[in-house]
């Protein structure tokens, strides 16, 4: 899976943060809701930023390395009560249990791939798709379907995604222009 982007919804009183994975080779995204500071660190590693000193995902990619382990891939294992499972998988062999947010930001950091089993997808999942395949103009917007491979019982929280996803527009996940100087 991809990592479509870091949005955050803002509403009184609070304000969601939220990761969108996507499928390489389908039509199925993912939105899991984040933590700030997990949205910062995704965010930061999808843009290339780095700091002139190590934060805790780099810190542990680090640590691994000096070890003589490298991070292989990262798998979203499970949906449990609402909370996404993960786990890193390690060229050891061996799998170390993660909360997804993290295990994200250290694939981008590491550059390996995301995986996601298919009951999650069944359980979690959703397609975005535009009206058309057009290209978007400002009177556009994005329009969510619920994916067929979903069971036919939705907890609170996936409901609560798709309510937001409902919201967004495409171009949210587009990367803004920098703004052009004056002369």
């Amino acid at each position: 899976m991809g990592v479509l982007g870091v949005r955050v919804r803002v509403a009184d009183p609070e304000h969601d943060v939220l990761v969108v994975l996507s499928e390489s080779d389908g039509d199925l995204s993912l939105p899991i809701v984040i933590g700030p500071h997990e949205g910062v660190a995704i965010a930061t590693a999808q843009a290339g930023v780095s700091s002139p000193r190590p934060g805790p995902h780099d810190l542990l990619l680090t640590s691994l390395q000096a070890a003589g382990v490298t991070l292989e891939s990262v798998s979203i294992i499970e949906l449990r009560q609402g909370t996404f499972i993960a786990e890193l998988v390690l060229s050891n062999g061996k799998r170390v249990d993660a909360r997804a947010s993290d295990a994200i930001a250290l694939a981008l950091r590491a550059a390996v791939d995301v995986y996601c089993e298919d009951e999650v997808l069944a359980q979690a999942a959703i397609v975005l798709a535009h009206e058309d395949d057009a290209e978007l103009d400002d009177d556009d917007a994005l329009h969510v379907e619920i994916s067929s491979a979903g069971s036919g019982r939705e907890d609170d929280t996936v409901a609560e995604f798709r309510e937001f996803l409902d919201q967004i527009d495409p171009r949210d996940f587009e990367d803004p222009e920098p703004p052009e100087r004056e002369s």
